[in-house]
């Protein structure tokens, strides 16, 4: 009997220390918060995979090309030009840990775990405007930014998860801001360089090409995404993400974001936001506090090759409209389903990526002038684009912020409710860590109940939800229209 008691205890503490060793060791992840396995990364020290195929890519070294075609003298000039404006970030988020049983409870309780993440960033302005991603800062509930050895508090402008693009500001106004190229005069083959902190390494620069162009590799996600990445061979390793693409003048051309990789590190392919696309967002949400989207009101799809014969051109280039919105921008010129456009003031449009990135670069009101195909002839039209709502206007939000729920809410214009066929509803558009993310619920949803309750009102819906006890039901709207609730017993 003594023999089964004490073999008992002794599996009881080996249970204890095996729980212990676990928890150190997730810790020092957290911690670290490189995890890199998988293919389709994002490149801050937290990285995040969209991708489930396993890929292969060769690194195209730079040390192997030919010492002729270097321009050793213009890298130097180009680092010494963006390096000064180039930041390291800093970000401190509090999680609460998912216990799986009584062993976790014991050794944590209900104490929430402390997540550093880190990633670069790029002085926009000398006032104290800083541009990074998107995913470096979302979850972060402080920031910092530290630059020449000095560090700032940060406070977040605003973001915007459709171009994974977020604005900081720190109090200085004695900052190197980056002398910003154009992303469009880029070319393929184009020398560039990536500068960032990958590994906490600051100020690090590495050399390559411009592979391609208006690349989308599906891993951005918002209301309205807007991929069209420059596409380099420049080493891109954890940490760069915020970081600086620069030509060999050192002007700005992207926004480091995400890598192809298996391992975590860069492998082969690193993918950076254009410029010209980042200045209209940095803009707008420095002016507006959101981006100020343009649309035509038509939806668009790469033209086929045989729809190309069709036409009678050499290439296969343009943008076939395969629908037009009811009383939108695109109707009201003229445009009609099988239309294809191929060109926006002047600017080839190349496909649906081209297109797309073209009219982000305008905002609602802008008068463009639109070359387009129909049935083979040649014709051109002006178009007045539009807001999300429909209307000619910049549009003004009223975003209420709740540290309690981990969340912002928005109120629904009028018009929005129009178009969702709603009476009222509250759309969530930022989620942290806290009770709205424990619920699973996502970013955009639109709450119109809570416990049958109609939800009118933002300070109404954080007022319920702060008070709430026992079981709770959430009726609402997804981003997609589908119409479904969410339950969660406290």
């Amino acid at each position: 009997m003594k023999k089964i008691i004490a073999f008992v205890l002794l599996a009881i503490l080996g249970g204890f220390f095996g729980s212990w060793i676990f928890n150190l060791v997730q810790q020092s992840t957290n911690q670290s918060g490189y995890a890199g396995a998988d293919p389709l990364q994002f490149t801050s020290n937290s990285t995040f995979d969209f991708s489930h195929e396993p890929l292969s890519f060769s690194s195209s070294s730079f040390l192997a090309r030919d010492e002729n075609a270097a321009m050793p003298r213009g890298f130097v000039e180009a680092s010494a030009a963006s390096t000064p404006s180039v930041v390291f970030i800093k970000t401190i988020s509090t999680r609460e840990y998912s216990r799986g049983g009584w062993l976790d409870w014991f050794f944590h309780g209900d104490r929430p775990q402390q997540a550093q993440g880190a990633g670069s960033g790029v002085v926009y302005s000398n006032d104290g405007y800083i541009v990074t991603n998107n995913h470096v800062i979302e979850r972060a509930e402080t920031i910092e930014v530290i630059h020449n050895r000095r560090t700032y508090e940060a406070k977040l402008v605003g973001r915007d998860p459709s171009t994974d693009l977020a604005v900081l500001k720190i109090e200085s106004n004695r900052l190197p801001a980056i002398k910003i190229g154009s992303s469009r005069d880029l070319q393929v083959g184009e020398w560039v360089l990536a500068v960032g902190n990958p590994f906490n390494l600051t100020s690090t620069v590495t050399a390559g090409i411009v592979s391609a162009k208006g690349r989308e590799i599906n891993i951005l996600r918002g209301r309205f995404p807007i991929e069209s990445f420059i596409q380099t061979d420049a080493p891109i390793n954890p940490g760069n993400s915020g970081g600086a693409l620069v030509n060999v003048s050192g002007e700005l051309v992207g926004i480091n974001t995400a890598i192809l990789s298996r391992t975590g590190s860069y492998t082969g392919y690193g993918f950076a936001v254009p410029s010209d696309l980042m200045r209209k967002v940095v803009d707008d949400l420095i002016e507006h506090g959101e981006v100020q989207k343009a649309f035509l009101g038509a939806e668009v799809a790469d033209l086929t090759s045989a729809e190309a014969d069709e036409l009678g051109l050499k290439e296969v280039i343009g943008a076939k409209i395969r629908s037009v919105q009811v009383a939108g921008a695109a109707a009201e010129s003229g445009l009609t389903k099988a239309d294809v456009i191929i060109k926006i003031d002047n600017d080839k449009v190349g496909g649906r990526v081209e297109f797309e990135e073209l009219i982000s670069h305008y905002s609602p009101g802008d008068r463009i002038k639109i070359d387009f195909l129909r049935e083979g002839k040649a014709r051109t039209v002006e178009v007045t684009l539009r807001n999300r709502l429909g209307g000619k206007g910049l549009i003004a939000r009223e975003i209420k912020v709740s540290k309690e729920l981990g969340a912002s809410f928005e109120n629904l214009l009028d018009a929005e409710l129009g178009q969702l066929n709603l009476e009222y509803g509250i759309r969530i558009v930022d989620i942290r860590d806290g009770f709205i993310r424990r619920m699973g619920i996502e970013e955009d949803f639109i709450i119109i109940a809570i416990n049958q309750v109609p939800i009118r009102d933002a300070d109404q819906l954080i007022d319920i939800l702060t008070k709430i006890r026992g079981r709770v039901v959430i009726e609402g709207v997804n981003s997609r229209g589908v119409r479904g609730f969410y339950t969660l017993s406290l």
